[in-house]
């Protein structure tokens, strides 16, 4: 998945004659704590509304104000893993993309990159949840997914996670079975540690979806 597969549709920026106080209005119309500041296709930066509320002077155009943001954006051919590493690494709710010609393209917001990460965890997929632990030597994915098959299963979405302080790693598996019980015993029986399980239908639409849907109106579908 690349970057300009992920861009918001109708979604306009802010022009260097746009008002503080216009930028909040935005904002809160998109539901987003930032907002790019676009010059004749240029893309100039990203404006918070920290920034404008620092400048307490509403009535200005956004031109006049410093930016605290200027080099957090994406080029259009990046992968989604890129996405994802600028929105952490500058906290953002949104992420310009630019073009090869460095000419704004448009924004990806953090509700469509969390729709695009249900997406590809199978989030909306019925099935059971295995986390195992193991030493991140012995991390092997192919018979993690052998002993998953053997049982009539298959792996819809597996991430790995490190484990603080520690050479051990987390791995999460979303599987399309909700009768986990026999792929549990056969990981015990090749030794991995199953630190946690999640089998009953009714608990994981009460719980891993409610969550999800909670999210999802939180951030305003």
């Amino acid at each position: 998945m690349l970057a300009k597969t992920l861009i918001t549709e109708n979604f306009v920026p802010l022009r260097t004659s746009d008002t503080g106080a216009a930028a909040l209005g935005m904002m809160d119309e998109y539901r987003v704590s930032h907002m790019p500041i676009v010059n004749d296709q240029e893309l100039l930066g990203l404006i918070s509304d920290t920034d404008i509320y620092n400048m307490n002077s509403f009535d200005d155009p956004v031109g006049n104000h410093p930016l605290s943001i200027t080099g957090a954006y994406v080029d259009e051919n990046d992968h989604v893993y890129e996405v994802i590493k600028a929105f952490s690494q500058n906290k953002l709710t949104l992420l310009p993309v630019v073009s090869e010609k460095n000419q704004y393209m448009g924004v990806i917001t953090l509700l469509t990159l969390t729709r695009y990460f249900a997406s590809i965890t199978a989030v909306n997929n019925p099935g059971g949840i295995i986390v195992l632990e193991v030493n991140e030597r012995d991390y092997s994915l192919s018979e993690i997914a052998r002993i998953v098959e053997s049982n009539d299963a298959k792996v819809l979405s597996l991430y790995v996670t490190s484990i603080p302080d520690s050479t051990r790693v987390a791995i999460t598996l979303k599987m399309n079975s909700i009768d986990i019980g026999p792929v549990i015993q056969t990981f015990v029986r090749f030794n991995y540690l199953v630190s946690a399980s999640f089998t009953d239908k009714d608990i994981y639409k009460e719980g891993l979806q409610d969550r999800f849907d909670s999210l999802m109106n939180y951030l305003n579908i």
